[in-house]
């Protein structure tokens, strides 16, 4: 009866495609358990493929690359996507939006529009460079050549981090609204097409390792493993932020062999710190999507803390710029002006976000997590201030 009543619904809906006659005369309907899909008999090229269907008459169909239709019922409004493509329209900003139509669901997948996956991914490591560059006494020139080479690879590594993402989270992106118009969910990008773009990105990603010093060659390879299995936890834990903040924060170990050091006495408090920190702006933003988190079965910390998430964090918050100074100390940088400032604007910023953050309001909790950006560079400006002073012999 089930199988009938989905049959009905679907034809119905494909009666009110132009294509109505070419598609009926080659589809099977196909039960697996509550799930229905429709498979072409012979295929279809794209032009025949079903498309103005009203999402108020039928279940939703998206198309898969082997050339069948799966219906998956989303738990949306019409408006409500229409809003949501909207906003995805909008955000693009002014450089995607310039690119060939054709390359923006790619630029989409690097998350290219939203940069401050980027910027985030970066910061630890220009910590790391600048740090190991006032240890080592290094040129300008070769840390200039550093923080640039980290800049790319953070690009891209970011890029492709996003397309796994993407990939594992094809079946859950269309349950959460933010979520929805990305562009394997939405159905702009195949999942054949997306691998090959991610073999491409870790290309790349690898290129950029090569130019590296050779002994941090074994340090970038052992972070793919949580980088790859990362979207994974959020399906069976409550804490994915931390396999996010493990691989997140790399660049903070690496800077230091990039910059011909090994010192680990200072590179293991400096990743706690960064660690923490990231599990801090995750949590704040995964309070953005626990409504529909919940109805969609993705576990988070957010979902974890609940009411006690910001208790938690400032706890996390008091570890983290504790292990910031331990690394200063051990670094014996702890002295310079820019660190002891930088620091004491880093620990205010944190803890002020924390305390005025309302966690039950999305566009609060995007805005404090963003904010984290300044934040950060704050403190990579202090330590190039250090780093000039200590490369003109004035401190």
């Amino acid at each position: 009866m089930m199988f009938g009543q989905a049959s009905a619904k679907i034809r119905l809906g494909l009666m009110n495609c132009s294509s109505a006659r070419a598609v009926l005369g080659n589809v099977r309907l196909h039960a697996v358990g509550s799930r229905y899909s429709v498979r072409f008999v012979g295929g279809l090229s794209q032009k025949d493929r079903p498309s103005g269907l009203n999402l108020q008459q039928r279940a939703d169909i998206s198309s898969t690359s082997e050339g069948s239709l799966v219906s998956n019922t989303k738990p949306f409004t019409e408006e409500e996507l229409e809003r949501a493509r909207q906003e995805r329209i909008k955000g693009l900003g002014p450089w995607v939006s310039k690119l060939p139509e054709k390359w923006i669901p790619y630029a989409e997948l690097m998350r290219l529009e939203k940069p401050v996956g980027t910027w985030l991914l970066y910061l630890p490591g220009t910590w790391a460079i600048t740090m190991a560059a006032m240890q080592t006494s290094a040129t300008l020139g070769s840390t200039v050549w550093m923080l640039a080479l980290f800049g790319v690879g953070s690009l891209v590594m970011r890029g492709a981090g996003c397309t796994i993402n993407d990939l594992c989270d094809r079946n859950l992106d269309d349950k959460v609204i933010r979520s929805v118009e990305r562009p394997i969910a939405s159905g702009r990008v195949s999942q054949k097409k997306a691998i090959a773009f991610l073999g491409a990105q870790t290309a790349v990603g690898m290129g950029v390792l090569t130019q590296l010093p050779a002994n941090c060659w074994w340090l970038g390879l052992a972070s793919l493993p949580i980088v790859f299995t990362y979207p994974l936890f959020k399906r069976f834990t409550y804490y994915p932020q931390i396999a996010l903040s493990a691989c997140f924060n790399w660049a903070a170990l690496l800077g230091f062999p990039a910059m011909g050091i090994m010192d680990w006495s200072t590179m293991i408090p400096l990743y706690t710190s960064s660690f923490l920190w990231c599990m801090i702006y995750d949590t704040i933003y995964a309070h953005q999507d626990k409504k529909f988190d919940i109805k969609a079965g993705i576990k988070s910390t957010a979902l974890a803390w609940g009411d006690k998430t910001k208790t938690i964090c400032n706890t996390l918050a008091t570890i983290q710029f504790g292990s910031l100074a331990i690394a200063g100390i051990n670094s014996g940088l702890i002295l310079g002006p820019g660190f002891i400032g930088g620091l004491t604007i880093f620990a205010y910023r944190v803890f002020t976000m924390i305390k005025n953050v309302d966690l039950d309001n999305p566009k609060d909790c995007w805005k404090a997590f963003i904010s984290n950006i300044d934040t950060g560079l704050y403190f990579s400006y202090a330590l190039i201030f250090d780093y000039l002073l200590k490369l003109f012999g004035l401190l």
